[in-house]
């Protein structure tokens, strides 16, 4: 049964889930100066329940450019397609990282869509990605796809 509200046990099972990564950009929430949010992949004002199948890990400005949309334009054939979903889709099918892992390039129209969005390649982002490469703390590790 799903109720209204996050419940806290099922925040700490998306976070474990996602290791602490958030399931779009793939920003570390222990560097974030923010926290991140269980978010609605299908969001509630267009039918979406909250369980745990439709719960993602989701950074601030991800859930941000998010919000109720679960459609984007495709850059490439001008289409709107379905947004990136995180329990039905594995990451590494949609994304790639470029040769330096600061920008996330999508490789289907969904990943395409997405990272224009959710706005995946923002300027804080990519600074903090290139910061923490040259730390040996990105990509990160052990993410589930």
């Amino acid at each position: 049964m799903s109720g209204n509200r996050v419940t806290a046990q099922q925040k700490k099972f998306v976070v474990k889930r996602a290791n602490g990564c958030c399931e779009y950009c793939r920003s570390q929430e222990r560097f974030a100066i923010q926290a991140f949010s269980a978010e609605h992949i299908i969001p509630k004002s267009q039918g979406g329940e909250t369980n745990l199948d439709n719960l993602a890990l989701s950074c601030q400005g991800c859930n941000n450019h998010k919000y109720n949309k679960i459609q984007g334009r495709d850059p490439v054939s001008g289409e709107n397609v379905p947004l990136y979903h995180p329990r039905q889709q594995l990451w590494n099918d949609n994304f790639a990282w470029n040769s330096d892992f600061t920008l996330v390039i999508g490789l289907t129209p969904t990943g395409r869509a997405t990272v224009e969005t959710l706005q995946l390649n923002r300027e804080g982002v990519v600074n903090l990605r290139r910061v923490l490469y040259t730390m040996g703390e990105h990509p990160p590790e052990n993410f589930n796809d």
